[in-house]
């Protein structure tokens, strides 16, 4: 019986019979090269580089990427991120700028994830419901000075929370419910500034379902949901809660939400209720240690889905490379076509600005 995924048929092909035998001693002796009768070779489909190119299977565009930034308060500053190297925290007018250099690139959109000041944190992360908060004045900015450019916008709690929780917490217990509740409002406020997709990360039950409504009752019919269909409790995610500024304020772990990283059948029955609730595109997080997880959600649904490269991906590639370990622009792109071959639509990454200007020099895959 073919190997199955969720019922489908993977369509694993049949491997092909092996007429492949050694020519006799006697045939050598004769003056004929000793060595293997093969009716296939498969190396001549390797010869060369125009052969390689004609018989590829996968290819990466910009058309797949989706770049992250990062947005802070004041105004013409960036700042490093040291567990990211490479990657800067940057406000208001230089975000503006970093989506000028997408749209001059063909990179199809911006992620957009703020660091928060410390005193606007509180344990409800009421900082997430004021239309004039960093993600509000950027996607406001961004789209008056480049409104072609899709605009990405995160759905969670843990930027503006005292506790670093993507949702609301209570005698050590996170509510689900109430949370949703917030949420909601929390993705009225983004499409009002002008967000295209609305990505919810918070891994709360029923939360696709309750933005899709709210979104619809107030009109916004056409703003996209990508929903974090599978986010995995994670160690990848150290440097982009530096970034952020959660990693010192994280109060526990986030296991009573996000997934169990040996769990698989799991993403699909949470990639399943997301579509019903409403999803237009599903998200796998992380990325490359979960490559069956992209594969399996891909085949079973056939919905757009992506993958994000986090911040802990990204980090041991630029600190290798950076140490000199690595090749890191191979690694760089090798890594981003795996996604291609798993299945992925498309891939966050903050390697885009670098592998789109790549692409455009014709250093591709």
């Amino acid at each position: 019986a073919p190997h199955r995924i969720a019922g489908r048929p993977t369509g694993k092909p049949a491997m092909p019979h092996s007429s492949s035998r050694i020519r006799s001693i006697d045939a050598a002796t004769a003056g004929q090269p000793a060595g293997l009768d093969l009716v296939q070779r498969p190396r001549r489909n390797r010869k060369s580089d125009w052969a390689r190119r004609l018989v590829r299977e996968n290819t990466l565009t910009v058309d797949d990427l989706i770049w992250p930034i990062f947005i802070k308060d004041g105004k013409a500053d960036r700042s490093a991120i040291a567990s990211m190297p490479g990657v800067e925290r940057l406000t208001v007018d230089e975000a503006v700028r970093a989506a000028e250099q997408a749209a001059a690139l063909k990179i199809p959109a911006l992620a957009l994830f703020p660091y928060v000041e410390p005193g606007r944190r509180d344990p409800g992360g009421t900082e997430a419901l004021n239309a004039a908060n960093l993600v509000c004045q950027a996607l406001r900015a961004i789209k008056a000075a480049v409104p072609e450019l899709g605009l990405i916008t995160d759905v969670a709690l843990d930027p503006y929370t005292s506790h670093g929780h993507d949702g609301l917490l209570e005698d050590g217990r996170i509510l689900n419910d109430e949370t949703v509740e917030v949420l909601v409002r929390q993705a009225l406020v983004q499409a009002e500034a002008g967000a295209d997709v609305i990505a919810p990360s918070d891994m709360m039950d029923g939360r696709v379902g309750a933005i899709r409504a709210g979104l619809d009752a107030a009109g916004f019919q056409d703003v996209q949901i990508m929903s974090y269909a599978a986010k995995y409790a994670s160690a990848f995610y150290g440097p982009f809660r530096d970034a952020i500024g959660t990693a010192k304020t994280l109060s526990g772990d986030k296991r009573t939400y996000q997934m169990d990283p040996g769990n698989g059948l799991e993403a699909l029955r949470e990639a399943a209720l997301d579509v019903e609730e409403g999803a237009d595109m599903l998200m796998v997080k992380p990325g490359l240690p979960y490559l069956d997880i992209v594969w399996r959600v891909k085949e079973a649904f056939g919905l757009p889905t992506f993958a994000y490269q986090v911040s802990g991906e990204y980090a041991m590639i630029e600190g290798a490379a950076r140490a000199g370990w690595v090749d890191g622009e191979r690694i760089m792109l090798e890594s981003l076509l795996a996604f291609k071959r798993a299945g992925a639509d498309g891939i966050l990454t903050y390697f885009a600005p670098r592998v789109a200007e790549r692409l455009a020099k014709g250093g591709g895959s």
